[in-house]
């Protein structure tokens, strides 16, 4: 026999706009990012906290959003790879660099990185390709290498004004 489902009414600001939503109190961040409001962008890779592809940021902080509750997200704010644009059509410059660089193959990994380095960059200038490796060495790529995510990293260190 299934046991009842609970319910949780969260309110939580994603990429600058206020959702009030009432969801399972067991489903997970990532789910809730992606089945509820619709934003594929944060991948979901291992649901262990391990790969680093569903990674988001929390009031400014990475988080693995496949390992939280939906529920922990009330009264946060939360941004994702959805909410980098610079402006209205317009990358990033971070994501341009990542272009520039050729830091992507599949692309699967990618957001996460991008949320990543956007945390790193906010708090860190001029770092060092030793430094920029430990700052991602939490996600994990399958297709490129590593060399080209560290040069975009360190592009968009040079090009960004923050």
């Amino acid at each position: 026999m299934r046991e009842p489902t609970e319910y949780v009414t969260i309110e939580v600001t994603v990429n600058g706009k206020t959702y009030r939503r009432s969801v399972e109190a067991r489903m997970t961040g990532s789910d809730f990012l992606r089945d509820v409001l619709q934003l594929t962008g944060t991948h979901v890779g291992c649901e262990h906290g391990v790969c680093g592809a569903c990674t988001v940021l929390v009031d400014g902080r990475s988080v693995r959003s496949c390992i939280i509750y939906a529920g922990q997200l009330d009264g946060v704010s939360v941004e994702t790879v959805e909410g980098m644009e610079a402006a209205p059509g317009q990358l990033h410059p971070l994501q341009e660099a990542f272009r520039q660089c050729h830091a992507l193959q599949c692309g699967f990994c990618t957001p996460g990185f991008l949320m990543v380095a956007q945390e790193y960059l906010r708090e860190v200038t001029e770092p060092g390709e030793d430094e920029i490796r430990d700052a991602l060495s939490g996600n994990i790529c399958r297709c490129t290498g590593y060399q080209s995510i560290v040069d975009a990293v360190q592009l968009a260190d040079r090009t960004w004004s923050r």
